[in-house]
């Protein structure tokens, strides 16, 4: 099964206007690293967060040893461990182990690295749409969307564009 392992940037976007739940809408295991958890810091956010962790389904222990850490900072050109480093420390594991990887993550760098090391990758438009392939009404996404540019995420018009087109498309 797929390990689908959350950013702060999403858990942030998403979590702000009290829409975690639509990280359900994947298939596989979901996955919030330790370190990803520490970055939220800002409320609803982190409480949201807190409570959608503590539901079954979510996994919240490191994965792997820190063996592949050293090597992601080394992709990453990082000198300390951050979220950023165990994300790509995970996926790297499971490259090693040819498993099935996927990262939800609104940072470039993260999923540029990410999707070339052979992961899936999204963000938080990208669950928006997911959602609606798997019954959320084109209208509610719409109404998700502009939330979360109201309170973070800042969309440019072209992007919030194309997320409504991708929304339109997925209904």
């Amino acid at each position: 099964m797929t390990r689908i392992y959350v950013d702060a940037t999403t858990i942030i976007a998403l979590g702000t206007i009290g829409e975690l739940a639509l990280l359900d809408s994947f298939d596989g295991t979901l996955v919030v690293l330790p370190a990803i958890r520490t970055e939220v810091t800002t409320e609803p956010a982190r409480t949201n967060l807190e409570q959608f962790c503590d539901r079954d389904g979510v996994e919240t222990a490191t994965p792997n040893p820190e063996v592949d850490e050293t090597r992601a900072r080394t992709v990453l050109g990082e000198s300390e461990p951050n979220g950023d480093v165990r994300l790509i420390a995970a996926v790297l594991a499971h490259e090693d182990a040819d498993d099935s990887v996927a990262i939800v993550s609104d940072d470039r760098r993260v999923r540029t690295v990410a999707r070339g090391l052979g992961a899936t990758v999204t963000g938080t438009v990208g669950v928006i749409v997911r959602a609606v392939e798997e019954g959320l009404s084109p209208n509610e996404a719409k109404a998700i969307v502009r939330r979360v540019d109201e309170h973070g995420l800042h969309m440019t018009a072209e992007l919030r564009d194309k997320a409504i087109e991708l929304v339109d498309d997925a209904g």
